[in-house]
């Protein structure tokens, strides 16, 4: 499903464009034309966003709103308590704020007030305490967030060890989030695989950094579905970028996963 155009708006700073009031997607493969909303459909109205942007938007690595605002209208109700354990710059809490649900955010990191700092493999929730969890993780060392030695994006999946430390720390996450997370309820990760380019010759080291993620998640959770997530990166327009791919023989990453998982512990 190709993304709605934008309609051009006319300001005193020149043309910009209007982005589309933001609606449900219904298939597996998601776009939208911009990182942030303005507008949204629910309830068969349209709704302005309380926020110019949610989150920063200069924010290295920050999750599309979009796809947060999808995930909550499909799988939560106003008023559920949110929890995102990697929260950045706290697009999840304005997207809760939107939406009228209860945002938790905790980073290593915090960028705000309403941040807790907090590793996400030992959060200070009770046990079955929220109603969904979004977690955005660092994609092995691609952004440095910080210099906190416990930080997560400082572990590389291209390394000697072959990723087994970050691999260990992901499932500690994924282990604290099953534990957090209340039965019948749902969790999403959105995460990227990696690919580390030879220095001064072709080829390179792919890293499935997906695959492996979602082959833990399977052992705690049960799979609802797995989303692509076009990247509108700009970097990969860049001709410098799209002719070394050509020419190392290797791709530029196009696309996110986002896995939708369910924990469910009783048999009914």
């Amino acid at each position: 499903m190709s993304p709605a155009p934008r309609r051009p708006v006319h300001s005193r700073g020149g043309p910009r464009f209007e982005k589309p009031p933001l609606r449900l997607l219904p298939t597996t493969l998601w776009e939208y034309p911009s990182q942030h909303y303005e507008s949204f459909v629910l309830d068969g109205h349209v709704h302005r966003s309380k926020h110019a942007t949610q989150g920063r938007a200069d924010y290295a690595g920050a999750t599309p709103s979009w796809i947060i605002w999808q995930l909550l209208v499909r799988y939560t109700r106003a008023g559920d308590t949110v929890v995102d354990p990697c929260c950045g710059s706290g697009t999840t809490l304005d997207v809760c704020d939107d939406l009228g649900r209860k945002g938790l955010g905790f980073d290593l990191h915090p960028s705000r007030p309403d941040i807790a700092q907090a590793d996400a493999r030992e959060l200070p929730l009770r046990e079955a305490s929220a109603d969904f969890i979004f977690i955005d993780p660092p994609y092995s060392t691609h952004i440095d967030y910080g210099d906190h030695s416990d930080d997560i994006g400082k572990l590389s999946t291209g390394g000697d060890d072959h990723g087994q430390a970050y691999y260990q720390a992901m499932g500690q996450v994924i282990d604290e989030s099953h534990r957090v997370l209340k039965d019948r309820r749902y969790m999403a990760l959105y995460v990227s695989d990696s690919f580390k380019k030879s220095k001064g010759k072709p080829g390179g080291t792919f890293m499935p950094i997906g695959v492996e993620i979602f082959a833990y998640l399977c052992q705690l959770f049960r799979p609802i579905d797995i989303i692509v997530v076009a990247r509108h990166n700009q970097k990969l327009d860049r001709g410098n970028w799209r002719k070394a791919a050509e020419e190392g023989n290797f791709f530029l990453r196009g696309f996110n996963y986002l896995f939708i998982m369910k924990k469910q512990e009783s048999a009914s």
